[in-house]
């Protein structure tokens, strides 16, 4: 019997992906995907085929648990990506990449996507000096992103960003020189995207 690692390591399982629920344990050795990289249950069991219409809610279901989204929340992402120029499956994917919350998670100063959430509604983050506490916020090409002034959220944000400093700042942001600041230089493309995801399919689920 192997050693339980609670549900979170389980959806991430399911869906064959890291969804980086549990922080810097996903990126460790210790992720349990990496160490049994097969859906829970019977590992004997053969599954059936999947229709077209269950690969596209598969698809759904991946890009909401992992930038954390409800289904009311991604059918208005789904309703302004159709509205939009362009590719609807990348403009799709972009849009959640823009999330406040997303982008305080890439910037390495939370190790989850679940915490930077929790950093945006508690008020630590500020976006081109005022404080912004929508996690939702769709940031825009030269926008100035801050840790909040006062030792709290300093603190709070430096602990997390010496922590997770390993990873990479987007090509589309850059830094400031102590990691407590960001200024967006341009905006997300679909291969800024992390998530090993086939958007088309779901564009075709919901234009049923």
């Amino acid at each position: 019997m192997g050693r339980y690692t609670g549900p979170k390591c389980r959806l991430c399982r399911r869906e064959g992906m890291k969804l980086f629920l549990k922080g810097v344990r996903c990126e460790s050795e210790k992720c349990a995907i990496s160490r049994r990289d097969y859906p829970p249950g019977n590992v004997n069991v053969r599954r059936g085929k999947v229709s077209s219409y269950g690969e596209g809610l598969r698809e759904k279901q991946k890009v909401k648990r992992f930038y954390g989204v409800f289904e009311e929340q991604f059918r208005r992402y789904f309703a302004i990506a159709t509205g939009s120029k362009g590719n609807t499956g990348e403009t799709l994917m972009t849009l959640f990449e823009r999330r406040l919350d997303n982008v305080v998670f890439k910037l390495g100063w939370a190790v989850s996507r679940g915490e930077a959430r929790q950093l945006v509604v508690h008020g630590h983050i500020n976006v081109n000096g005022k404080r912004v506490n929508v996690p939702s916020y769709s940031i825009s090409k030269d926008d100035e992103i801050k840790a909040r002034p006062g030792a709290q959220s300093q603190k709070r944000v430096k602990a997390r960003f010496d922590e997770t400093k390993g990873r990479q700042c987007p090509s589309w942001m850059v830094l400031d020189g102590d990691g407590m600041g960001a200024k967006v230089i341009g905006l997300p493309s679909r291969e800024d995207v992390s998530i090993p995801i086939q958007e088309q399919l779901i564009v075709e689920l919901l234009s049923k």
